[in-house]
């Protein structure tokens, strides 16, 4: 397995360390932890999640695993190191880092379920759009307003995770709606877009 595979597999490994430290330890999971002799080590992790420790930890976990998405593709590209596992794993693993950010903020109540919904089914519509054209032997680049979406995206996202800190007169989480809005925007302009430019893969045109 090359070097820009193993990237993409590890930005899937950070995905469950990210949850872990977006969420205190609770339920069955607490149970087990406490019956086990843990009980210390859950109640230090929750209040390091309660003063917000877990969110820079969660934050810097977030960059890193979204940083192995510029660099795996640049060192694919330079070194000729594209393969099939590659193409079909790469926005996988992106969507998934997303969709998990997505969700957690939800459950912490920082993003509204319907902004979530929106931004996860517009996922879901070009996955299938690409799935339909690969199945035709047709290789769907992504747009302009696509990569402005990624790009806004994922800033917000990185903003609403980190949560305590200012930047100016607006603290993360303001600058991060901010943004954040801005992306579901390009969301369903890119959307619409991807769907308008490969609307032959419907019609047979």
């Amino acid at each position: 397995m090359n070097l820009p595979n193993k990237l993409t597999l590890f930005r899937i490994a950070l995905i469950p360390v990210f949850l872990i430290f977006m969420t205190e330890i609770t339920g069955p999971a607490a149970w087990l932890l406490v019956n086990t002799g843990l009980g210390g080590f859950v109640l230090a992790f929750n209040e390091f999640i309660t003063v917000g420790g877990g969110y820079i930890a969660a934050g810097a976990v977030f960059i890193i695993a979204f940083s192995t998405d510029a660099l795996d593709g640049y060192i694919a590209r330079k070194y000729n190191l594209i393969t099939d596992f590659g193409i079909f794993l790469d926005p996988i693993a992106d969507k998934l880092l997303v969709a998990a950010a997505l969700i957690a903020l939800t459950a912490n109540g920082v993003v509204g379920v319907w902004v979530t919904v929106l931004m996860l089914s517009r996922e879901f519509i070009v996955t299938g759009l690409r799935l339909i054209a690969a199945n035709k032997g047709i290789v769907l680049a992504a747009g302009g307003f696509g990569k402005a979406k990624t790009a806004t995206q994922s800033a917000a996202l990185a903003m609403l995770i980190f949560r305590n800190f200012n930047i100016g007169i607006l603290n993360t989480v303001n600058a991060g709606l901010i943004l954040l809005y801005a992306a579901l925007l390009l969301t369903i302009i890119s959307g619409v877009d991807y769907i308008y430019k490969n609307r032959a893969l419907f019609t047979g045109a």
